[in-house]
């Protein structure tokens, strides 16, 4: 890293490499280029002329692959590494040194505006996926942003929202991914969110950016700010930001100067700061030469992850593939102009996009016709009755469904997670016409699809596919490709299910995380309600079967194997995965947790052991009473299956704890203070000393040491005649003026 000092920067010079010299370039310094940022989870978004954070401004060319909604229902970690160095390819190409991505926050609720930029409910699959696409783009020489750090869950006042989250759901939920990706794939830059995070603006929150991130984490990259997150460049400076964007204005990097000087900031904090930013230069500088991107080749990247991606959530009667002769009914505008992207900062110029209707003409040999099936309103009951008879003269119906650019974007959040009313009516007039229809869905958040899984006979999920989305659907729909997709978020049968239904999005510009550790699956699966799909649902044109379970321990780590038999008539991609679960725990817990999961692929009638590792830090739980992760001695079952409620092969282990040290006090519990080797044979010998003669405890109907355990030892000395502080210093073995 280049010394700020030594290289001869003025304090303003330092103060000014702390922010950026216009909307997407740093400054240059010491004969270092600037670098560009720019805007890129799903494809480079560089724009050549003025620049807006919005996606309202046209942009270069790029390849649009799926979005992280769609490429997390891959669950596919080498795949999304591959579209990582594609992307990385792209920037570098377009002179771009730090590609902004990935987002990986928790889709904590399915109304989120932003969840088609996110991965998943459930940190492992955020984090291994995230991970995979930082070591892609940064591969290739191209920094990566992971963001956005943190607790940022909602886009309803984004800038000035208070996320309020107990110590264990932020770290083992919220933050649980961001630590992940560091951990392996040592990002160039961190972005901090524009949210607070308990009172405090992630921008300026020092715990989050500097005890948490750099000294408990070791990152040592940049921490560079949302686009407009800073409020006040003083405090982020102190509080471990080094790059506050969009740039540009010089009045605020003398306010820097004036800090220094009138000792209000520590000129050390410029200096660290101004020094890694000058070391992100260094490192762009040092980026092999960009070689030409081959479009072409990319886009077939792009085709072949959207493959991947389709998930197959029902197929009654083996619905699914059509046979290339028969006659379809194509119906929905989604069909000719395909949904394939998010809105707002990542809306991706793409390169070309495939058309789903033209792509299942060509490959279909029978008649193919299309209708929107809605539209305006005067035209609405004209284009249902073509729809049914369109429907009735086919032999199978396509139907595409799904939400708008205008239904969700970054910026706002839904308030349902219904399909339009309009396309309910179409799906339930197509139906009734024709029995074989097979719906096909876009969308960037979960949509509610009880009625679609009671009407149609079957059902493949797209979530937003990217460019070659549309010759992936054709290809899914005809048996080219066998689906091996798995959901990387829950179906609720209704939004009222959903674990933070009733802390969303919040009021007076703060959240409350009510649902605490029951995000997702894990509040599904707590309160044993019903779900449409669970996560990690996922059919295939194959059948799998799953031979017993074994556990072992590798060193410190667990070995989960299970044999895997494609017993079906064709090649598939079968998703294993694997849930702890520790009935008898002394915390709260959810009943069972993703933690571990892998891709096999199965010729037919082939058999493989698939091994799975679980790392025995992520069986641990965060212990507020300490500040630090704890594994829990004792028995845990691992559960293997298809998803989280298709569970086909259990077993258990015995795991050695932690051993957790309290300090006893004045105000700990007779439990805590009798697990002590030393103190708790002390209060035992003072029980003793105060029971009186021929005391029959037992014929007191009850349980005495259940009734007392949870009594602090300044409120039992109440009970047992003698002097308070007397007694305190006989268990406690201290003196009274040393016992808290």
């Amino acid at each position: 890293m280049v010394d700020a000092t030594s290289a001869g920067l003025t304090p303003a010079d330092k103060a000014a490499l702390t922010s950026g010299a216009s909307f997407w370039r740093t400054e240059a310094a010491v004969g270092l280029p600037a670098v560009t940022l720019t805007d890129g989870p799903h494809g480079v978004r560089m724009q050549p002329g003025s620049a807006d954070h919005l996606g309202l401004g046209q942009s270069a060319p790029a390849t649009c692959f799926p979005p992280a909604a769609g490429l997390a229902q891959s669950w596919d970690h080498r795949m999304v590494e591959r579209v990582g160095a594609a992307l990385g390819d792209e920037a570098r190409a377009l002179g771009v040194g730090v590609l902004l991505g990935p987002g990986i926050n928790i889709k904590r609720d399915p109304r989120c505006g932003r969840n088609f930029e996110y991965y998943s409910e459930d940190p492992l699959v955020s984090g291994v996926l995230g991970a995979a696409w930082v070591r892609g783009v940064q591969g290739r020489g191209v920094g990566a942003s992971v963001k956005h750090f943190a607790a940022n869950n909602a886009e309803h006042d984004r800038m000035r929202s208070d996320s309020r989250v107990e110590a264990r759901p932020l770290h083992e939920i919220y933050l649980q991914g961001f630590r992940r990706v560091i951990a392996e794939s040592h990002p160039w830059t961190v972005m901090c969110s524009y949210n607070k995070i308990n009172g405090v603006y992630a921008s300026e929150n020092r715990w989050l950016l500097t005890d948490l991130l750099r000294t408990r984490w070791g990152f040592t990259g940049v921490v560079v700010s949302d686009w407009g997150a800073v409020s006040d460049r003083v405090r982020a400076l102190a509080a471990g930001l080094d790059l506050a964007m969009p740039g540009g204005d010089s009045g605020l990097d003398a306010e820097v100067v004036t800090a220094v000087e009138d000792g209000r900031l520590d000129p050390a904090a410029v200096d660290a700061s101004a020094a890694r930013v000058l070391g992100l230069l260094a490192r762009a500088a040092r980026a092999p030469h960009p070689a030409p991107v081959d479009l072409d080749a990319h886009h077939r990247l792009a085709r072949e992850a959207a493959a991947r991606c389709i998930v197959l959530l029902k197929n009654s009667g083996d619905t699914l593939p059509l046979r290339r002769d028969a006659a379809l009914a194509v119906l929905g505008p989604f069909a000719a102009h395909p949904r394939f992207q998010g809105g707002g900062s990542s809306h991706v110029n793409a390169s070309r996009v495939d058309i789903a209707l033209d792509e299942i003409r060509s490959r279909s040999s029978g008649d193919v016709t299309y209708g929107a099936g809605y539209g305006s309103a005067a035209d609405q009951e004209r284009l249902l009755e073509e729809a049914r008879a369109a429907a009735r003269a086919a032999d199978a119906v396509v139907l595409f469904l799904g939400l708008s650019d205008r239904d969700e974007s970054e910026g706002y959040d839904r308030e349902h997670i219904d399909l339009p009313a309009e396309q309910l009516d179409l799906l339930r007039a197509v139906t009734e016409a024709q029995p074989c229809t097979i719906v096909v869905l876009a969308h960037g958040g979960v949509v509610r699809l009880a009625e679609v899984d009671r009407l149609a006979a079957a059902v493949l999920d797209g979530a937003l596919l990217g460019q070659g989305g549309g010759a992936a659907l054709a290809d899914v729909l005809f048996g080219v490709v066998n689906p091996s997709g798995r959901l990387a978020e829950t179906v609720p049968v209704r939004l009222e299910d959903a674990p933070s239904f009733l802390n969303f999005p919040g009021e007076h510009s703060r959240v409350v995380y009510g649902e605490g550790l029951f995000v997702g699956y894990r509040g599904y699966d707590a309160r044993g309600t019903a779900v449409t799909y669970p996560f990690g649902h996922g059919l295939s044109y194959t059948t799998f079967e799953y031979g017993d379970a074994a556990v072992v321990t590798d060193g410190e780590d667990l070995a989960v194997t299970v044999a895997v038999t494609n017993t079906g008539p064709r090649a598939g991609r079968e998703v294993v995965q694997v849930y702890v679960a520790k009935a008898d725990s002394a915390v709260l817990r959810a009943p069972q947790a993703l933690v571990a999961f892998e891709v096999v692929d199965l010729p037919r009638g082939a058999t493989e052991p698939v091994t799975l590792r679980v790392p025995r830090s992520d069986l641990a739980y965060w212990d507020d009473r300490v500040g630090d992760w704890v594994v829990e001695g004792g028995v845990y079952t691992l559960r293997v299956g298809r998803s989280s409620r298709d569970i086909r092969s259990c077993t258990s282990i015995e795991v050695p704890g932690d051993a957790v040290h309290l300090p006893l006090t004045a105000n700990s519990t007779i439990t805590e203070v009798l697990a002590d080797p030393e103190a708790g044979p002390r209060l035992m010998s003072m029980f003793a000393e105060t029971m009186p003669a021929g005391a029959d405890v037992a014929g007191l109907g009850m349980d005495v040491f259940a009734m007392v355990a949870s009594i602090p030892l300044n409120r039992l000395t109440a009970f047992v005649g003698r002097d308070a502080s007397a007694a305190l210093e006989q268990i406690l073995g201290r003196p009274e003026s040393t016992i808290d």
